[in-house]
């Protein structure tokens, strides 16, 4: 799979990355190639983390809601 980043110089230094298309998604690193290796790694796991929700939607013993809370 492929995906589009955004990497923004940081301003204490290195680099912050977001996955537009992940909402949510997003790493930094020190370096262009570390943040590059980190936003590899935080794709896995968010789309991991998209699969576990998944096996959990698809248990028929389970009920799942959304509520909503006040902030």
């Amino acid at each position: 799979m492929r995906f589009n980043i955004v990497l923004d110089k940081a301003e204490e230094g290195g680099f912050n990355v977001t996955v537009p298309a992940l909402d949510g998604c997003f790493t930094q690193g020190d370096t262009m190639e570390e943040a590059l290796e980190n936003a590899k790694e935080a794709i896995v796991c968010y789309l991991e983390g998209l699969e576990k929700l998944n096996e959990i939607k698809t248990k028929p013993d389970l009920t799942i809601r959304e509520i909503e809370v006040a902030i």
